[in-house]
């Protein structure tokens, strides 16, 4: 069973903006109700301005799709099309609180719908449905240009992390090693980043890591996951991940782990996290 958060709930049992928008002059079509989720976006936008003055949604899917679909809605009410166009799947689900990992296409197939509504009101020629080879996963509708926008906005490295954000695969798992090949692909063309060289695991190293080992457990219970990036002597740094990145617990997950440190090691360790948080703004 998966943990939502109280906000996942809250959207889901009340969403906002589920309705009809009778003026709408921006609409987008992504997903199929024969092929599970499905969402049309509904925006009315000031054609001079370019200002999204309404926005409603009709959503066929499960409560992560309905409370992802609400949560857009509220995220670009008031915004410019320029401006609604920055918006990640990441932002939605960290509006949210966090999403299960297994449930983060619903944050993307907003940001899909957002992204086809945009550019049917530019009036911009929409990619070529589905050309020779593009269409990767045929259960799901899923073709290359989605899971590339995917792999690359969310840092995507496997099969599952692919099947998790786009349900590319997630059903007679036949294009199985088509979307292997296509990560293959996408991750070969990205810039190789020299990495530094691992500082030697010393007695303190190896102590924090079977401290963040003990907690893992309950924090990817939760959808997160930490991992350990440095410690020092007076400081340990982690990296945060999932429905922790960003999340409003972040201070207390970090609190844990410190206090379960002092527990441990007998004396003060400042734990930190190299997790850029959203500013309120981007909310």
């Amino acid at each position: 069973m998966w943990n939502y958060s109280e906000k996942v709930k809250d959207h889901f049992f009340h969403p906002r903006n589920a309705k009809v928008v009778e003026q709408a002059n921006a609409i987008g079509d992504v997903g199929s109700i024969s092929c599970g989720d499905a969402l049309r976006l509904m925006l009315r936008v000031d054609p001079a301005t370019e200002i999204i003055e309404e926005a409603g949604f009709q959503t066929f899917g499960c409560g992560s799709a309905i409370a992802s679909s609400s949560a857009l809605t509220e995220l670009i009410i008031g915004r410019t099309l320029t401006e609604a166009s920055q918006l990640t799947n990441k932002q939605i689900a960290d509006y949210l609180d966090g999403l299960p990992p297994e449930k983060m296409h619903c944050s993307v197939m907003g940001q899909e719908a957002l992204r086809a509504a945009i550019a049917q009101f530019r009036g911009e020629a929409p990619e070529a449905d589905h050309e020779e080879g593009a269409l990767i996963c045929k259960c799901f509708g899923v073709d290359e240009g989605h899971i590339r926008r995917a792999v690359l906005q969310n840092n995507l490295t496997t099969l599952e992390d692919v099947i998790n954000y786009t349900k590319a695969g997630g059903g007679c798992t036949s294009c199985h090693e088509k979307i292997e090949q296509t990560l293959s692909e996408i991750l070969s063309q990205q810039p190789v980043v020299a990495k530094a060289p691992e500082k030697p695991r010393d007695e303190n190293w190896l102590a924090v890591e079977e401290v963040i080992a003990g907690l893992r457990p309950h924090i990817q219970a939760d959808g997160g996951d930490m991992r350990l990036l440095d410690v020092t002597e007076k400081q340990v740094t982690v990296s945060l991940s999932g429905s922790c990145s960003g999340c409003m617990m972040t201070d207390m997950t970090l609190a844990w782990l410190q206090q379960k440190l002092i527990e441990r090691l007998g004396r003060f360790m400042h734990v930190v996290s190299d997790t850029a948080t959203l500013s309120t703004s981007a909310v």
